[in-house]
């Protein structure tokens, strides 16, 4: 047995209350300028014309997602694996979503709008670091953002020390990979793949 509609699904949940659906806002306003200004986290989600979806983790500076003056918002493109699942996807279907963290915080910032990849000499400027100039930025015109609950963050302890599970507990990235894929490396520690990760970091 599974849910197939709209109306079956809320069947087994109360309607909303009032502010639930009022927090959602049109635009950034001064507290969602803020939060982003603070994050150095950011989780992009999209779907190519298919809906299949993907979710990348995008991390910076605090506040190296930059809200132009006009509302939108600048995410920069970082040195990662080429695999630009997201960017294609974004070429595809120019929507995304996007979620906010702040490490220490348990509300997190939800913003969902139309996306394009831009090689405006504006936007890149914006985002351009002592350390480096993207070669494009995902431009956001902002449709929806709202603050979400802390209620994930609280169940789930994540920025609690006692949650802090050790490293040991599984293999490296690398071993991993290398069991399900067949392609084999190199052992590496953990300080060994830090210093190959600084040149991009």
């Amino acid at each position: 047995m599974k849910i197939e509609s709209p109306a079956a699904l809320r069947q087994l949940y109360a309607l909303p209350q009032e502010r639930a659906v009022r927090k959602e806002i049109r635009s950034l306003d001064r507290h969602c300028r803020s939060f982003i200004a603070l994050s150095p986290f950011v989780i992009l989600a999209t779907s190519d014309a298919g809906h299949h979806v993907d979710a990348s983790p995008r991390g910076g500076e605090p506040g190296f997602v930059k809200v132009t003056a006009e509302g939108d918002l600048l995410i920069p493109d970082a040195p990662g694996n080429n695999r630009l699942d997201s960017f294609e996807n974004i070429v595809a279907t120019g929507q995304v979503g996007l979620l906010f963290l702040i490490p220490g915080f348990d509300e997190t910032l939800r913003v969902n709008g139309a996306a394009t990849l831009s090689l405006d000499p504006q936007d890149i400027a914006a985002c351009t670091t002592e350390r480096r100039a993207p070669r494009l930025v995902v431009r956001v015109a902002v449709s929806a953002a709202y603050l979400h609950c802390a209620k994930a963050f609280m169940r789930s302890k994540l920025w609690s020390p006692s949650a802090l599970v050790d490293r040991s507990a599984l293999p490296s990235a690398g071993q991993m990979i290398s069991d399900q894929t067949g392609i084999v490396v190199a052992p590496e520690t953990r300080e060994e793949m830090a210093r190959r990760y600084a040149p991009d970091l």
